[in-house]
């Protein structure tokens, strides 16, 4: 019997049953299929029914079961999508009909995902529901991209926060002033639409005009791509790039460590990292 064999075996009487008329909320990670949790792989071996997000890389829909109902219920900003009460209402009905519901969420499903929306209706409902947890994007997306997103020589905090509110619009919500002079390090998600005027109010609130700056657009997928820029000249560099959402941003000195740290791309190169992005190395012998 092989290794992952054994790995199998002994998990799978840890792994929760999947009971009919129950619903599990659960991240997909932020798209390589690789980063499902194990809890992640077993709701999608047992569900009825998986309703999936726009951001789940197809490659985890087919660890599905052969029979299971695939459901888009993708919402993208400036198409036509699903008003999130019928989606959490559809997932009601599933249940009282008596499905195993999979609702699959890019990245973590409580981390800017709407979950905690669709988790309050089945409450509302009494629909018995499981949460799992996965890996965001703000996190896993950026490892991906060779930037950590914390680094003792950079930062000790880290900042979360989304480029637009349920309007699609910047949110006035967010104490601008306050981040842009104690976070280190930001991180944005849904923030490239608007990264203009978000950029701009950084600027005016204290941060530099060449504070690096990165978007890391369609993380841990195949189909990544990361710009490299600046605070002040991120609104040109990504119009003139082409690029294209879904995108991380990130700001702050941790978007320096890509030079050192890309190792996603050194491995595709067949190249070894090399170097000392921060300098440390190079401070901790001249001390």
């Amino acid at each position: 019997m092989s290794n992952d064999r054994n790995i199998s075996a002994a998990l799978q009487d840890q792994l929760p049953t999947f009971e009919p008329g129950h619903v599990w909320l659960v991240g997909a990670g932020p798209g390589d299929p690789g980063l499902l949790t194990l809890h992640a792989a077993n709701a999608l071996s047992q569900a009825d029914v998986v309703v999936y997000d726009a951001l789940v890389n197809d490659e985890c829909l087919k660890l599905a079961a052969p029979d299971a109902v695939l459901e888009y219920a993708g919402k993208r900003g400036g198409k036509p999508s699903p008003k999130q009460r019928d989606i959490s209402l559809k997932l009601v009905d599933y249940a009282r009909d008596g499905k195993r519901v999979l609702r699959l969420k890019g990245g973590d499903p409580f981390v800017f995902g709407r979950g905690g929306e669709e988790a309050l209706t089945l409450v509302e409902n009494e629909v018995p529901f499981r949460i799992v947890p996965g890996i965001t994007a703000g996190i896993g997306g950026l490892a991906y991209a060779g930037i950590a997103v914390t680094h003792r020589e950079t930062n000790h905090n880290v900042t979360f926060l989304t480029g637009h509110d349920a309007g699609g619009i910047v949110p006035d919500a967010i104490d601008w002033a306050s981040i842009a002079k104690g976070s280190p390090v930001i991180v944005m998600y849904m923030a490239m639409k608007h990264i203009a005027p978000i950029t701009e109010r950084l600027i005016a609130e204290g941060r530099k005009h060449d504070e690096p700056l990165a978007f890391v657009c369609n993380a841990a997928t195949e189909h990544q791509q990361v710009l490299e820029t600046t605070l002040g000249n991120a609104a040109r560099d990504v119009e003139n790039s082409g690029l294209k959402p879904p995108a991380i941003v990130v700001v702050g000195e941790v978007v320096r460590l890509r030079a050192g740290l890309d190792w996603k791309g050194a491995l595709e190169q067949g190249r070894v990292l090399s170097g000392d992005p921060l300098g440390v190395r190079t401070r901790d012998k001249s001390a």
